[in-house]
């Protein structure tokens, strides 16, 4: 995934801070930055003495610059039009075009020698029918869905998946944002989703929820991320999906298993559990005793003990609410906000535990 961060001339951090920003995303090899020319509070003074600043050191990383552009706002760049070669000398090297501009315009653009990026929440079917009628060069664009700073905005999963299957069609690729609350941006600080039901969440949980919802490429969409957060987007792998929980069992053993393993949901999908493949050729060497025997609740992880014989060692994630079983422990819980990941389990699907 080419994921990456985000970044404000004039607003909420100082030059130093945007420069360490940049230098943090280079280490752990996020080489895409996206930055908007049209936000009202910008402090214009900064702004301008930052930005050659800013574009110097991106250039020296090879970075991607995405630029929020409209006609109004290349003033801010002391351009009277859009001149790629200006923009390209600069260091900027995509254009989202938010709004102002035709679909023959964009369709001339996508010839020249710089990459182009629609806005992912707001394009129609009948706008890529335009751009097509004008012989658009789609290998040069790519898509990227608006942020929400109000809350209540923000997109539903269901409007996320149309738009992602619509682009995917022209085999746009589809960006997203996630919020972060180290330093949420100016003036409303209430995160910059692309999703409503991220605000507030984790960068973690919103970053790994969008990957299993399709996107393509994930930005971290506030000011100031944290180098944890940075390191974990960097992170973010297709081998499998991770599971935080926490730890219910004292056995260090079975936590040892449970967590340096990659398992595996079974293709003959159990009614009311995740089964894994692996678990009980994993645990054969563990005498389970039986312990922690509870009601096992929705996002209960479950280890079946001795005294189930031959199921011994068996592992589960309960997704229908079960009754307590001498024969089955509860090792641990997926935490309550990680709930919305467990429909992304399907048969064959590899998951990994964090405790």
């Amino acid at each position: 995934m080419q994921n990456g961060i985000s970044i404000y001339l004039g607003l909420d951090n100082t030059l130093e801070e945007n420069l360490n920003l940049i230098h943090l995303a280079h280490k752990y090899n996020l080489n895409r930055i996206f930055t908007s020319f049209h936000i009202p509070e910008t402090d214009i003074s900064h702004f301008q003495q930052d930005l050659q600043t800013i574009l110097k050191l991106t250039q020296k990383y090879n970075m991607e610059v995405i630029c929020d552009v409209s006609p109004n706002t290349l003033a801010l760049l002391n351009l009277d039009t859009l001149n790629i070669q200006e923009l390209s000398t600069l260091g900027i090297t995509t254009l989202r075009l938010d709004f102002g501009y035709s679909a023959e315009q964009i369709a001339k653009l996508s010839h020249q020698n710089i990459k182009l990026q629609f806005n992912a929440s707001t394009i129609t079917q009948e706008f890529l029918d335009e751009l097509n009628h004008y012989q658009t060069d789609f290998q040069h664009i790519d898509a990227l869905h608006n942020f929400y700073p109000r809350e209540g905005t923000g997109l539903n999963v269901k409007k996320l998946q149309q738009q992602n299957e619509l682009l995917h069609k022209y085999n746009i690729s589809v960006g997203a944002f996630i919020p972060i609350y180290n330093k949420a941006r100016s003036p409303i600080k209430k995160g910059l989703p692309t999703l409503e039901i991220h605000r507030y969440q984790t960068a973690s949980l919103a970053m790994r929820h969008l990957k299993l919802l399709g996107i393509d490429s994930i930005f971290i969409g506030d000011s100031l991320p944290t180098e944890d957060e940075i390191q974990e987007l960097a992170n973010l792998t297709d081998e499998y999906i991770l599971l935080k929980a926490k730890k219910l069992t004292q056995n260090k053993d079975i936590l040892k298993t449970l967590q340096e393993n990659i398992f595996t949901a079974r293709l003959d999908e159990a009614d009311g559990a995740i089964r894994t493949q692996e678990s009980r050729a994993l645990f054969k060497q563990i005498y389970i005793c039986p312990e922690y025997i509870a009601p096992r609740e929705i996002g209960s992880i479950t280890l079946d003990n001795a005294l189930y014989a031959r199921y011994a060692g068996e592992m589960q994630i309960i997704t229908h609410a079960q009754k307590k079983d001498n024969k089955i422990n509860t090792i641990a819980k997926l935490l309550d906000s990680e709930l919305i990941l467990l429909p992304y389990i399907q048969p064959n699907s590899k998951f990994k535990i964090k405790v």
